[in-house]
């Protein structure tokens, strides 16, 4: 008796005759193997036929879709609308379609509060004093710009005057009071 580490049980030993029941090689007598071997010539000569057969089930099955006139694309075709239909009739398609539908519909909300909060600030922001002093100075240098370019009738380029106009800009001083009232205008 031979002891395995794992099992606690002894391994018995086997019988000579179990293991010549297992192994048909060595103890197939010569009727038995030309038995067997006549049973696989047999089997391969049926499988050879039922080919023959499938191949001119299928000859017939051609020449029948040919004559309805559905041709492979057609086939390709019906096969993927079918596929398709089934896909999207699947609970996996239902629920990825719900979720993404739902996930856009979110998206836009966010975009719109986005864009609502944007143009409050923008709004905010042209409100305040210091866009109206900015406003006010580009309002001043375009109608000191008009008034050179009409005033000079030709006598200088148009680089010039918005050279000078920058230059008279930049010699006022910025105002940012916030005590300034609105309806006060500033003179140029």
């Amino acid at each position: 008796m031979t002891y395995c580490l794992l099992d606690p049980e002894p391994v018995t030993e086997v019988d000579e005759e179990m293991v010549s029941d297992v192994d048909l090689n060595n103890t197939l007598t010569d009727e038995e193997r030309e038995e067997i071997l006549s049973e696989l010539t047999k089997l391969e000569e049926d499988i050879s036929t039922l080919r023959q057969v499938l191949a001119s089930k299928e000859k017939h099955h051609s020449e029948l879709k040919a004559k309805l006139g559905i041709t492979p694309l057609i086939e390709f075709k019906q096969n993927f609308n079918r596929s398709w239909y089934d896909m999207q009739t699947s609970t996996a398609y239902k629920k990825t379609s719900e979720t993404l539908s739902t996930a856009g519909q979110k998206t836009s909300a966010a975009f719109t509060t986005l864009g609502t909060a944007i143009s409050r600030k923008f709004g905010d922001m042209r409100n305040s004093p210091s866009f109206k002093s900015f406003e006010e100075k580009v309002e001043c240098t375009v109608s000191n710009i008009k008034t050179k370019v009409g005033s000079q009738g030709g006598g200088g380029s148009f680089e010039e005057v918005l050279s000078s106009a920058a230059h008279a800009s930049a010699q006022e001083t910025p105002s940012n009071n916030m005590s300034e009232s609105s309806d006060h205008e500033r003179t140029c």
